[in-house]
């Protein structure tokens, strides 16, 4: 089977062809933003990071940042300096010129101030716009595309419809040769026993297993418990009563693979079929991290309602119950309620949404994209000094 969609030099393939304006650091995040304004086709990120971080914590955030350059939905990228951050933004432009796309570098105090800067970035993203935006859609297989599964505002439904049903997609993605990813170790608490059953070979399983141990110690080391947090104030109006509850049903969005990888935050996958990555439960960070690590398109469960969206990547909402797909119509793509009413099965259900992936993978904007979501977070696992 083929898509429509954008081979990159390095054999990936982009279901958008973006051209991105990346901050390195906070302090050039409305630089960035107002050089974008030049190009209409541009999108620019926001993030306050980049200065006064320390080791894992430094690296993720530069692991992000580039990564989310390199995913295959930026065609080019111009990078954004103050000029005296942690990282140097030719080296955020070295690491996404490996992806074989053009990256151009533009920095505050190089130019003299935030006029001089604007001037100059938009006269390079000029020149960037020129050289992206004639690439067009051509056949490619699918077997490249890399799904990310997430889920945000669950609800009681949430375990019985549109978590399983994204699992179906997931079974009929890896079949085809696709990479999928699901992420959120939080809400694995409680269901790592299931997950390490399903490792491709056993260390892949002992790997999952420590990885939602390490997280329960996490929480541990800072005293607290997940009372409040997980499941939030608006899951359990919703019906959800426990972290456990939660957890078993959001692993059903990985389907029934074997699992065969098991990422560290914002890593590309080395493997197809199906990997974990560990993000925190918190959407905006989970989403930002599986597309730095490389996913072109996200499957977004909610039975709460959610707007969230995604700058480089489309993210298809995936109502739990048709009440919310009602009320929230114009943040909604997909209604799996009738799973729920018994008026469709999960099989049936997975006929229409796979259809409209694919429509979606060929260009068809979701709601987020119409409404403009852009959200983007990173992880941070140590304080700022």
């Amino acid at each position: 089977m083929t898509i429509q969609a954008y081979p990159r030099p390095n054999g990936a393939v982009g279901v958008r062809n973006h051209l991105l304006v990346l901050p390195t650091v906070g302090c050039s995040c409305h630089v960035a933003a107002r050089i974008a304004e030049a190009v209409p086709e541009a999108v620019a990120i926001s993030h306050q990071h980049g200065c006064a971080q320390i080791g894992d914590d430094a690296a993720a955030t530069f692991r992000t940042l580039a990564g989310t350059g390199a995913n295959p939905n930026v065609g080019g990228v111009l990078v954004v300096a103050l000029g005296c951050e942690q990282w140097a933004a030719e080296a955020f432009a070295d690491e996404i010129r490996k992806a074989g796309k053009p990256a151009e570098v533009v920095g505050i105090q190089k130019e003299g101030g935030t006029t001089a800067a604007i001037a100059r970035g938009r006269e390079r993203l000029r020149a960037l716009a020129a050289e992206v935006l004639r690439q067009v859609r051509q056949p490619c297989p699918l077997d490249r595309l890399v799904l990310a599964m997430e889920c945000g505002a669950s609800d009681a439904f949430s375990g019985l419809t549109a978590n399983p049903l994204v699992g179906e997609i997931a079974d009929r993605a890896v079949a085809a040769g696709a990479t999928v990813m699901v992420s959120e170790t939080t809400e694995f608490i409680g269901a790592e026993h299931l997950l390490a059953q399903r490792g491709a070979i056993p260390e892949i399983g002992e790997d999952a297993r420590k990885m939602v141990l390490d997280c329960e110690k996490v929480c541990r080391f800072y005293g607290a418990d997940l009372t409040g947090s997980n499941p939030s104030p608006g899951n359990i109006e919703g019906g959800i009563t426990t972290i456990e509850e939660k957890s078993l049903g959001c692993v059903h969005k990985g389907g029934h693979s074997p699992i065969e990888e098991v990422l560290d935050y914002a890593v590309a996958p080395t493997s197809r079929g199906l990997v974990l990555m560990d993000t925190p439960g918190n959407d905006i960070e989970s989403v930002a991290g599986m597309v730095a690590g490389g996913a072109t398109l996200v499957l977004f469960t909610t039975g709460r309602g959610t707007p969230l969206g995604c700058a480089v990547a489309p993210v298809l909402k995936i109502a739990t119950n048709t009440p919310l797909a009602q009320w929230m119509s114009d943040n909604m793509d997909f209604d799996a309620g009738p799973i729920a009413e018994g008026r469709e099965t999960i099989a049936e259900a997975a006929n229409r949404l796979w259809a409209l992936m694919l429509d979606v993978v060929n260009g068809r904007l979701t709601r987020s994209e119409v409404l403009g979501h852009r959200e983007f977070g990173i992880r941070r696992t140590a304080p700022t000094l």
